[in-house]
């Protein structure tokens, strides 16, 4: 008796194991498909170290001669302007809205830089021929960028990124530039601006001297000429310092965009108030 019990207990022990494992080794090869197809998500390209921005213990330098991109384009049509590109192809997509209401244009971007002999920046275009105006009022809605990123108005040759090109551009920090890249493959050369004033607030005591952002910049091409305007507190759209000589066959692209500055992180811009007229807009 002893031992019939003995061999039904081994027999019931060998059936639970049996019902335990069974869904076990059912499942195990859809779980070693599953496991043998799924491919590990693609890693984000590193920047390469010239692309870093400038800090207390780098120094940005110039792409490596030849270093290229191509542009990312849609055609796809956004307020005024009849496309937009990832201009250089920045390692991180670029993207934008627009609010017709307001003729608000928010243009999130990567982007090393628009500068050297090569540009990256999300751009957004209309294709022209001609004396062309194009004027915006400039935000930026991270107080913690990078000093140095930029709201552009440029007038390009074509989308590459080593373009001939004119542009005038508002940086983080304040300063306001009006540039060239004379040819294609040329570094960009350019007359700088920074605009301070005392008695302002932020400053340390009255007699700190305080950056001021510029509301609304502009660039006016007329012939071979062109011409940075700005309007510091709202005042008259103005001339501000000597212009470019520069000759663009047409079609060109005139447009707005702008670069965070960052080869590997995104930041934003809000430029509203746009205006682009085959006219002057003084």
């Amino acid at each position: 008796m002893d031992k019939f019990l003995l061999q039904v207990e081994k027999r019931c022990a060998r059936c639970v194991t049996t019902l335990v494992l069974a869904p076990l080794l059912c499942a195990a090869p859809h779980l070693l498909h599953a496991q043998s197809t799924t491919a590990p998500s693609p890693a984000k390209p590193a920047a390469p170290d010239w692309a870093q921005p400038g800090s207390a213990t780098h120094t940005q330098v110039a792409p490596p001669p030849g270093f290229h991109r191509p542009t990312r384009t849609s055609e796809r049509a956004i307020g005024i302007f009849q496309g937009q590109s990832d201009v250089g192809g920045a390692l991180l997509p670029g993207n934008s809205s627009y609010d017709p209401e307001t003729r608000q244009y928010t243009i999130t971007s990567a982007g090393y830089n628009a500068w050297y002999a090569r540009d990256e920046f999300h751009y957004l275009w209309k294709r022209m021929s001609g004396d062309v105006s194009l004027a915006a009022d400039i935000a930026f809605p991270n107080p913690d960028g990078y000093e140095d990123r930029k709201a552009v108005l440029v007038i390009r040759q074509d989308l590459d990124d080593d373009s001939k090109e004119v542009l005038v551009a508002l940086h983080g920090g304040g300063m306001i530039q009006l540039a060239q890249r004379p040819e294609k493959d040329v570094r960009v050369k350019d007359m700088e601006y920074r605009i301070g004033g005392r008695g302002l607030p932020g400053g340390k005591s009255p007699d700190s001297l305080v950056p001021v952002l510029a509301k609304r910049i502009a660039i006016e091409k007329e012939g071979d000429s062109f011409t940075l305007l700005v309007s510091v507190e709202s005042e008259p759209m103005h001339p501000f310092g000597p212009p470019i000589q520069l000759h663009m066959n047409g079609p060109f692209y005139v447009g707005i965009g702008f670069c965070a500055h960052l080869p590997d992180k995104t930041d934003t811009a809000v430029l509203s108030n746009v205006v682009l007229a085959t006219d002057k807009i003084r």
